[in-house]
């Protein structure tokens, strides 16, 4: 089974350094959440209807910019990032490094030939072309316009969208080539870690395929949470200017610490610390959790402070390196 590369849990870092409070700064998720309030209790018991499917299928549309027929809800992302792979006939795959290593793990699983490649340029005539846009964990961001020629010199095109819920401008929904997949998740954006729902956007003659290689159905609670969190528009609105203005204020925090920054995207900054080690270490004494990378000695990630509690411990952490 291929998961995410996320490093040591948070029972492993307390395990090293102590149990107590500890701030997760090492995931891509908004630690803000979208606020469920007081759902009704039938909610918890709901089963998936075709009215509920269609009601949170409208509403990701409208949210996305595509039409309803190109939105397949499914209970997991990472089981759809498996099985495009199996949909195609395995060749040559040529997928944005680093990023998150799903995309090539499931690629190899499936017969694939990967090759790790730096830019979008490095991608033509490839079977199948593979982009997180914006990447993970670097940040590096493509115009959509780029992914539309890019999809035009390859067989299929993914484009993994997890983390473009705040910057709309850079989504491929709107305007869908027919040889591309998109992906989306609510997890990032929303902070509905438990929540099981993303979505696969393509041309309706091949969604019916995907959902026959996973015939697992989207839960009822998630179908009805899911359609009213992407329906708060002015929750969404508030959550894209905080993190704007907390991204801007932790680079000046990690830049006062002597750190240089390496790029990021709305919900993490990524930070050239010197020694990854060493930094992560530092904060860690302090109880928050960081994420470094196997591949890198130097990078480290940091997720958005939620609170003014975990701004000021990490402003204190960060003063003492």
């Amino acid at each position: 089974m291929v998961t995410r590369d996320q490093g040591d849990d948070i029972d492993s870092a307390a395990a090293r350094f102590g149990a107590g409070d500890w701030i997760d700064l090492s995931v891509a998720i908004n630690r803000r959440p979208w606020p469920m309030g007081d759902l009704p209790s039938d909610v918890w018991h709901a089963l998936p209807t075709a009215t509920a499917t269609e009601r949170l299928v409208q509403t990701a549309a409208d949210w996305f910019g595509c039409k309803p027929a190109q939105i397949l809800p499914v209970a997991d992302t990472s089981a759809a990032i498996r099985l495009i792979p199996r949909l195609l006939p395995p060749g040559r795959a040529a997928v944005i490094s680093p990023s998150c290593h799903e995309h090539a793990a499931s690629l190899r699983a499936a017969g694939w030939q990967v090759t790790p490649v730096a830019s979008v340029e490095q991608m033509a005539d490839a079977d199948l072309a593979v982009v997180m846009n914006p990447n993970n964990p670097d940040g590096r961001e493509w115009r959509p316009e780029v992914l539309a020629r890019l999809a035009r010199r390859v067989g299929h095109l993914v484009v993994d969208e997890s983390l473009a819920d705040a910057r709309p401008d850079l989504s491929l929904a709107p305007a869908l080539p027919l040889n591309a997949l998109v992906l989306r998740s609510v997890s990032p954006f929303w902070g509905l870690a438990g929540l099981r729902l993303g979505f696969v956007l393509a041309d309706p003659a091949l969604l019916p395929r995907l959902s026959e290689a996973d015939p697992r159905a989207v839960g009822g609670p998630a179908l009805q949470i899911g359609a009213q969190a992407m329906a708060d528009r002015a929750w969404a609105d508030a959550t894209v200017i905080y993190h704007a203005e907390a991204a801007l204020r932790l680079d000046l925090l990690a830049t006062a610490a002597g750190w240089r920054p390496a790029g990021g995207t709305h919900l993490f900054r990524l930070y050239d610390t010197g020694d990854a080690v060493a930094a992560q270490d530092r904060l860690a004494r302090a109880h928050v959790r960081s994420r470094r990378f196997p591949w890198s000695a130097t990078w480290l990630r940091l997720g958005i402070p939620r609170n003014h509690v975990e701004w000021d411990r990490l402003a204190d952490t960060l003063r003492k390196i």
